[in-house]
C-alpha cells in the first residue's frame, strides 16, 4: 500500500490530461497569416473536433479583433443552435464554406475583400462545457494596375535615354524589363525598384519593343513601348525656318492692316467730295416750269404785236419752241386757258395763212 501512494498523483494528472484531451478543440491551420489582392476572396479555416462530453448548444462566432482597446470586437459571422446570422455591413460578402458546419468545419469565406477588411480575426466555438479560439491574420492589398511606361528625354543617336514606367499598387514594387524584339540583351544600368532602365550613348540598335512588367505580393501587370532612336534633327534648319515662317507672318498681318486703313481712308474720301458737290450745285429746274416760263414770256410779246409784224415773228420765235414738251400726248399737256395775264382781244388777223387770236 505504500508503494502505490506515490502512484495517485500521478493517475490523477493522467486522468485530467486525458479529460482535456478528450474537450472541444479547434485544429491547428497550415497559416495564420493571409495576403490578399482587393477584390479577390480568400477562406479563413477553422475546423474543431468536440468531445463526448460536449452536450451544450453548437456556437461558433467570426470576431473581428478591434485595432485598439478603445474599440470592442466586431460579430462577423454566427452559427448559433443550428440558426446563421451575420453583420449587416457584410452580410453579403460573408459566409460558412460548409452547408451545416456542426460537421466540424466552422471555416468562413469573403468575397470582394476590400482594403477595410484587413485585420485579425478570431474564431470562436464553444459547446458546453468545451470551447476553444484561434486567431488569423488578413490584409488586403491592391495589385499592380494602370502600368504607364514612357520614354525620359530626347531619342536620338548619341544621347543617354532613360525607359520608365510606373503603375499603381501596394508597396513594394519591383519592377523588371525585357526585350521582345531584336538582341534580347539590356543594359547592365537598371533599377528595379524605379522601374528604370538606361541607355547610354544610345544607337540605332536599341530601337525595338521593350516589356516592363511590376509585381508585388498579390499580383503582377505589365506594359509595352516602343523605342525608335533616330539620328539628330538638323536644328539650325529648324530655327531659321520658325524665324522665316515668322516674319512672313508678321509681314501678312502688316499687309492686311494696311490695305484696310487704304481702303477706310477712300471711302472716307467719296464721303466728302459728293457732300460738298451737293452743298455746291443748285438744284436743275423742272422742264414744266421752263416751259410754262417760255410760254408765257410769249403771251406777252404776242400781246404787243401787230398783224403787221406777226408773220416774222411766228417764223422767228415759233421755230425755236422746244418740241420736247409739246409732243407729249394731249392728256398730259398743261391747260393753259386760265392764265393770269389778261387774255388778248378777241381780233383775227390773217397774215400769210396764219390766224392769230
Amino acid at each position: 500500500m505504500g508503494t502505490l501512494a506515490p502512484l495517485f498523483p500521478l493517475a490523477a494528472l493522467l486522468l485530467a490530461t486525458a479529460g482535456m484531451t478528450l474537450s472541444l478543440k479547434i485544429n491547428t491551420p497550415e497559416q495564420d497569416k493571409f495576403e490578399k489582392a482587393q477584390e479577390d476572396s480568400v477562406r479563413l479555416p477553422c475546423t474543431f473536433e468536440l468531445a463526448p462530453g460536449d452536450n451544450g448548444t453548437l456556437i461558433i462566432e467570426w470576431i473581428l479583433l478591434p485595432k485598439d482597446n478603445l474599440q470592442s470586437d466586431k460579430t462577423i459571422l454566427q452559427f448559433y443552435g443550428g440558426a446563421i446570422s451575420s453583420d449587416s455591413g457584410m452580410s453579403s460578402r460573408v459566409h460558412f464554406t460548409s452547408a451545416d458546419p456542426r460537421d466540424g468545419d466552422g471555416s468562413m469565406e469573403i468575397t470582394g475583400l476590400k482594403l477595410s477588411d484587413s485585420g485579425s480575426y478570431q474564431c470562436r466555438v464553444s459547446k458546453f462545457p468545451g470551447g476553444d479560439n484561434k486567431k488569423l491574420l488578413l490584409t488586403v492589398s491592391v495589385k499592380p494596375g494602370r502600368m504607364k511606361c514612357y520614354a525620359d528625354g530626347v531619342t536620338e543617336i548619341g544621347r543617354d535615354i532613360k525607359l520608365k514606367c510606373e503603375s499603381e499598387g501596394t508597396p513594394p514594387l519591383i519592377y523588371s524589363w525585357q526585350r521582345m524584339t531584336g538582341n534580347k540583351r539590356l543594359p547592365a544600368a537598371t533599377n528595379p525598384e524605379l522601374g528604370v532602365l538606361l541607355f547610354k550613348n544610345a544607337s540605332e540598335e536599341f530601337s525595338g519593343t521593350y516589356k516592363c512588367t511590376a509585381e508585388n505580393r498579390v499580383g503582377s501587370d505589365s506594359c509595352l513601348l516602343v523605342l525608335t532612336v533616330y539620328h539628330p534633327s538638323n536644328v539650325a534648319g529648324t530655327i531659321a525656318g520658325a524665324v522665316i515662317g515668322t516674319l512672313l507672318a508678321l509681314l501678312l498681318v502688316a499687309l492686311i492692316i494696311f490695305c484696310c486703313c487704304r481702303k477706310q481712308k477712300e471711302k472716307k474720301y467719296e464721303k466728302e467730295v459728293h457732300h460738298e458737290i451737293r452743298e455746291d450745285v443748285a438744284p436743275p429746274k423742272s422742264r414744266t416750269s421752263t416751259a410754262r416760263s417760255f410760254i408765257g414770256s410769249n403771251h406777252s410779246s404776242l400781246g404787243s404785236l401787230s398783224p403787221s409784224n406777226m408773220d416774222g415773228y411766228a417764223k422767228a420765235q415759233y421755230s425755236h419752241i422746244p418740241t420736247e414738251e409739246f409732243e407729249r400726248p394731249p392728256s398730259s399737256a398743261p391747260n393753259y386757258s386760265t392764265s393770269k395775264y389778261n387774255p388778248l382781244p378777241v381780233n383775227s388777223h390773217k397774215n400769210s395763212g396764219i390766224t392769230v387770236v
